[in-house]
């Protein structure tokens, strides 16, 4: 079994869908391994989203995510990276494909509903940051 990260984002959290991403990433198979609901504050999603700071949009991604509740949680499956990237669909809703997360859920860009680790490295680190007692 591998780990992933996954963050129900604050627009997702305000839409009251929280319980429907849950239901579809268990239908999928995962395990929640960790899971808590939060409102980061302006620090911790810089240094959460600091691969981004050069970009032109890490100011506004930062205060979105501080918009807001939340929910980080760890999730496991044989294949979780991939496979929860597969459920998620696209960045862009408009190019995810029908049955996503993100086709059903998220409105735009930045605004997209959930977050999901990109590669295994990136999940071991990811879920370090919200969860540093987890062994992955």
């Amino acid at each position: 079994m591998s780990k992933t990260l996954a963050i129900i984002k604050p627009d997702a959290v305000r839409k009251r869908v929280t319980g429907k991403i849950i239901d579809q990433i268990l239908d999928d198979g995962f395990n929640i391994i960790a899971m808590e609901m939060l409102r980061l504050n302006t620090e911790r999603a810089q240094a959460f989203y600091d691969v981004h700071k050069e970009r032109t949009f890490y100011d506004d991604l930062v205060e979105f995510m501080t918009s807001g509740p939340c929910v980080p949680m760890v999730i496991e499956k044989k294949k979780a990276v991939t496979d929860f990237r597969k459920l998620i669909g696209a960045t862009n809703p408009a190019e995810a494909i029908e049955g996503t997360i993100r086709k059903q859920f998220a409105d735009n860009v930045q605004n997209n509903a959930v977050h999901g680790s990109d590669s295994n490295e990136n999940a071991a680190k990811e879920i370090a940051f919200f969860f540093p007692s987890i062994e992955i």
